[in-house]
């Protein structure tokens, strides 16, 4: 889905949900369609203050945004924990995550033997996904290199 057919979903889910259309949340779903990684809610609101230094958005505002925006399902997030979640936006085509428990670096990849074998799994238990996502935990490449394999 392009960025502007996810700012007129956006428009429409506020208008449905009885809220007001704000430039505050047209600006933190931008910064999320136009990331290239996973942004936490610090890192959105440094953007924020970064790239719209006129706009006066608290971080209270960046927090009930992405919550917002995740009921909508117009991003998804990683959570970490005590360290909190990390956010993307759903427009990108379906993927799972390696998520490096050192450095907390996320690479993403698509691996149809996996999908094709989920797909078997949910029906042989007459099952039907509506969605799902899958993270697997380790120490990226570089992190191995630094402080050795466990």
């Amino acid at each position: 889905m392009k960025p502007d057919n996810f700012e007129d979903k956006l428009k429409e889910l506020i208008k449905n949900k009885g809220m007001k259309y704000t430039e505050q949340r047209a600006i933190i779903l931008e910064i999320l369609l136009m990331a290239d990684g996973h942004l936490n809610a610090d890192e959105i609101h440094r953007i924020v203050r970064q790239n719209y230094p006129k706009t006066n958005i608290g971080i209270a505002t960046v927090y009930r945004t992405l919550s917002f925006l995740e009921e909508s399902n117009l991003i998804s997030s990683i959570s970490f924990g005590s360290d909190g979640k990390k956010y993307e936006n759903n427009s990108k085509e379906h993927h799972d995550h390696l998520i490096c428990d050192n450095c907390g670096a996320i690479l993403e990849f698509v691996d149809e033997q996996i999908e094709k074998r989920q797909i078997e799994i949910a029906q042989n238990h007459n099952f039907v996904i509506q969605n799902h996502s899958m993270q697997i935990y380790g120490l990226c490449e570089k992190c191995q290199n630094t402080i050795g394999a466990r």
